[in-house]
């Protein structure tokens, strides 16, 4: 398919490669890809913002033009994106007389730089954000949906179950993703933790947290992916190796602000799926009665 013939609005919702060159260095010859200028990423706002959690209704604008930019990757494109996160949401950049004055400023007093002897480090400048919604960038790990994958992806707090059991895994791991960005949007907390007694990332720890989150997988889960035999015997029971946390969806939303609370946490369990084919495809979530209210208001 001849994507740059594509109609799909998500493509829209895309950072664009304007151009790429070639450089050489003492490491041998790199490519430099050229992309349209963009802002500060989600990540960055919500630190600045001291993780002050934006309202449901603030947070689902940028949810929905997400879901279009998914839908454009997985019904056009097949490409799966593996690394949905906040700090890969980049704001619009500034306007292009900004970018001149910027450039003009930077040629009369350069910004702070490290010459070394085989390299130059410039010091990376930011834009102060100019408002708008996020576009979805750095295809570094993305995968082609054209055969199964098993390696491991995700950052650790958003892996989905199928990841963590090293078992194969398909374009829904974004669908995931994409529940655990709209959560860190309106909570102060990541929904995992997954810290064990000595403050590492644990699997098991990780797990536990599933289970109290979602229940237990169903038995058609489990018998579909061969390492749910560390977490569970063969009646389903829990082996215990780590203990289940009392904590559950609502009461870890207890400090959401917003209408319709339950509207939200339902529509996270859609995405939440233990098995992949159960959760919804990017449309489908897109269409929720629940994330399309408010829309054109």
């Amino acid at each position: 398919m001849d994507l740059e013939k594509s109609r799909h609005p998500g493509r829209n919702f895309i950072r664009k490669l304007l151009d790429h060159f070639y450089i050489q260095g003492p490491h041998g010859q790199h490519i430099c890809l050229v992309h349209e200028p963009l802002g500060m990423s989600a990540d960055l706002l919500v630190k600045l913002s001291h993780r002050q959690a934006m309202t449901l209704d603030d947070m689902k604008p940028g949810i929905r033009q997400l879901l279009v930019a998914l839908d454009f990757l997985h019904s056009e494109s097949h490409i799966i994106h593996t690394d949905l996160q906040l700090k890969n949401l980049l704001l619009p950049g500034p306007e292009t007389s900004y970018l001149s004055r910027f450039e003009n400023a930077e040629v009369a007093d350069p910004s702070p730089r490290k010459v070394l002897k085989d390299r130059t480090i410039y010091q990376s400048l930011g834009f102060i954000p100019r408002g708008g919604l996020p576009f979805l960038t750095d295809f570094g790990e993305a995968r082609l949906d054209d055969k199964d994958h098993n390696d491991d992806i995700m950052p650790n707090v958003y892996r989905a179950p199928e990841v963590i059991l090293r078992s194969s895994w398909g374009y829904k791991v974004d669908i995931w993703s994409v529940a655990m960005i709209a959560w860190d949007l309106v909570c102060p907390r990541t929904l995992i933790n997954g810290i064990n007694a000595d403050r590492v990332f644990d699997d098991r720890v990780h797990m536990a947290e599933l289970v109290a989150l979602l229940g237990p997988p169903p038995p058609e889960f489990r018998e579909q992916r061969h390492l749910s035999s560390v977490f569970w015997d063969q009646s389903g029971n829990w082996k215990g190796l780590a203990p289940i946390p009392d904590i559950t969806l609502k009461s870890l939303a207890k400090n959401v602000q917003g209408e319709d609370k339950e509207g939200f946490l339902r529509w996270l369990r859609m995405a939440l799926q233990w098995n992949p084919e159960d959760r919804p495809t990017a449309l489908e979530l897109l269409y929720d009665e629940w994330l399309m209210e408010g829309l054109g208001e």
